[in-house]
């Protein structure tokens, strides 16, 4: 018997977004087919929502700096408050430029965490 494959609600744009955000760096890999985010060495570091919001985990110092700068606050998912990861603000979810540098910094702090 084959399952069917389920297809992501994500608007379209926010997907594209992401994906190219992650062929940004060359030794992260786009998971997931429903809810896609990006993890190493089994710690997620980023992921979009089904409603399209970018989640990104940062270290605390630089999370509370783009707290501050962007104008955000931590992540929600399905009603938990994500303490290591911000809420992207739609306005930077529209300038792969400016992001990539906090994505890289996600990457390498997770990188920094014991393995699971």
């Amino acid at each position: 018997m084959t399952t069917k494959r389920e297809k992501s609600n994500i608007p379209q744009e926010k997907l594209d977004f992401y994906r190219n955000l992650v062929e940004t760096n060359p030794k992260v890999e786009l998971k997931g087919a429903t809810v896609p985010y990006t993890s190493h060495n089994g710690h997620m570091f980023s992921y979009l929502e089904k409603d399209g919001s970018l989640g990104l985990r940062l270290p605390e110092k630089v999370r509370d700096e783009f707290i501050k700068k962007y104008k955000t606050t931590l992540f929600v998912s399905y009603g938990i408050v994500k303490k290591e990861f911000v809420l992207v603000p739609e306005k930077l979810c529209k300038n792969i430029k400016e992001l990539k540098p906090y994505f890289d910094i996600s990457f390498e702090y997770v990188k920094s965490l014991k393995a699971k």
